[in-house]
């Protein structure tokens, strides 16, 4: 296990959403700010930003990944497979479905800016990221993926347990986990408890 671990928070978090993980596992983690890479706040723009961030970094990368976080990091590994010694994904979802989109964009109209500080993004931000991602493919290229893979959710986390058992299934070298007691947000929820699942996970690749 030699690769840099980089971990990717979930749309509305921060960075400092995986100190409480990190203070179990490893110091010196990557946890990049997603709106600060996001430019135009596309998914096309903050996936070129994200590989362009990759880039810099030498050696292999140890990928972590929450909701929008983890559809970064697959489709980072499926596009550079010779780079990534291992992929952990937690909620993420393999398809987008149109109609959530369009209900989530409406209430995001209707929201007050002051509504969305908290999240990094501004409103319009918001709004243009979220509407990109409708015609994304997540399932195409999944056996590109050659690295082991840690599929978690966390056991309240319905609407992802889906798309956790089928990445489970899906990719070569994965083990499927749930988290017990967490929703969606399982860096928050069940920091410890995800911590160990990590810990073990990179103890198993050397």
């Amino acid at each position: 296990m030699t690769g840099r671990l980089v971990c990717l928070h979930g749309l509305g978090q921060g960075p400092e959403s995986w100190e409480a993980v990190l203070t179990h596992i490893e110091k010196g983690a990557l946890c990049p700010s997603l709106p600060e890479l996001a430019g135009e706040a596309r998914f096309t723009d903050l996936y070129q930003a994200f590989e362009g961030l990759c880039g810099t970094l030498p050696g292999s990368l140890r990928l972590c990944g929450l909701s929008l976080g983890g559809v970064l990091a697959l489709e980072y590994a499926k596009g550079h497979p010779e780079r990534v010694e291992s992929l952990v994904l937690i909620g993420t979802p393999l398809e987008i479905p149109r109609g959530l989109l369009g209900l989530q964009s409406l209430v995001f109209r209707l929201m007050p800016a002051k509504a969305f500080r908290g999240t990094g993004f501004s409103k319009q931000a918001m709004i243009s990221l979220t509407a990109s991602m409708a015609d994304l493919d997540l399932r195409a290229g999944l056996e590109r993926v050659r690295c082991p893979v840690l599929s978690l959710c966390g056991e309240r986390d319905r609407t992802n347990w889906k798309a956790a058992r089928i990445l489970g299934r899906s990719l070569p070298q994965a083990v499927l986990r749930q988290v017990p007691k967490a929703g969606h947000e399982v860096n928050r929820d069940a920091p410890e408890a995800l911590a160990a699942l990590l810990r073990d996970f990179y103890e198993q690749q050397g």
